[in-house]
């Protein structure tokens, strides 16, 4: 999921260990579902997500679905490459049951945390068009829908306490936004239950409050 330290994590893996990294989900989300549905560049995420969902319907396993049907050069890539990432119980599912040589590392952090790293990161890939806040920044948190779903009025309190001068009201509702589109589209609780439930050999989750990025790199390295 967006913002859990994935891309963190895995520059701290490349240096511990030199591993191979495929092109990354916004790559294969390019060039396998949006150039050839729309034929043009989707930069607002809400977008994407609605877009991915109508891949999706035709294709159960989704990203998954997609990554298995290219090919990558051995030559390359090497015979264990990494791949960032899948979201989701469905992808999920379709890996494991489609693909028993691949092996899957889950990497987890609430929900207002990464709204925190979206804010901390600066990546311009990380916006949402029409995020003008009318009214108090608590207020507009408030209106969103399924906000209550996913925040607690505790959270939303603290998130809306970020507001201030390098931090716009607008950035803080814009990153709750890709927050929320992301989780009506996948359950990381369930892609999580199953993958636990896989042999240990086969999936690693870790806490990434709990660990910094080194210390998931060295997990990873020492399962792997």
């Amino acid at each position: 999921m967006t913002g859990v330290g994935k891309s963190t994590a895995l520059d701290a893996l490349q240096v511990l260990g030199g591993q191979k990294v495929l092109p990354d989900r916004r790559e294969v989300t390019d060039a396998v579902m949006i150039w050839p549905g729309v034929g043009r560049d989707v930069t607002d995420r809400e977008e994407r997500f609605a877009l991915t969902a109508q891949y999706r319907a035709a294709h159960p396993g989704g990203m998954a679905q997609a990554l298995g049907s290219l090919l990558a050069d051995t030559r390359h890539w090497g015979l264990s490459p990494l791949f960032d990432g899948l979201r989701g119980l469905d992808e999920v599912t379709y890996a494991a049951r489609s693909f028993p040589a691949w092996r899957f590392v889950a990497l987890g952090a609430p929900d207002a945390v990464r709204v925190r790293r979206l804010l901390g990161r600066g990546d311009a890939f990380d916006r949402v068009i029409d995020t003008a806040t009318g009214g108090t920044l608590r207020a507009e948190l408030d209106s969103l829908a399924g906000i209550s779903g996913v925040f607690s009025p505790a959270e939303l309190d603290g998130l809306a306490a970020l507001e201030g001068p390098e931090c716009a009201a607008a950035e803080v509702l814009a990153k709750v936004r890709i927050v929320l589109s992301e989780r009506r589209q996948y359950d990381p609780a369930a892609a999580e239950a199953f993958l636990r439930g896989l042999p240990p050999g086969r999936a690693l989750v870790l806490d990434t409050v709990a660990l910094n990025p080194a210390q998931v790199a060295r997990a990873v390295q020492d399962w792997a």
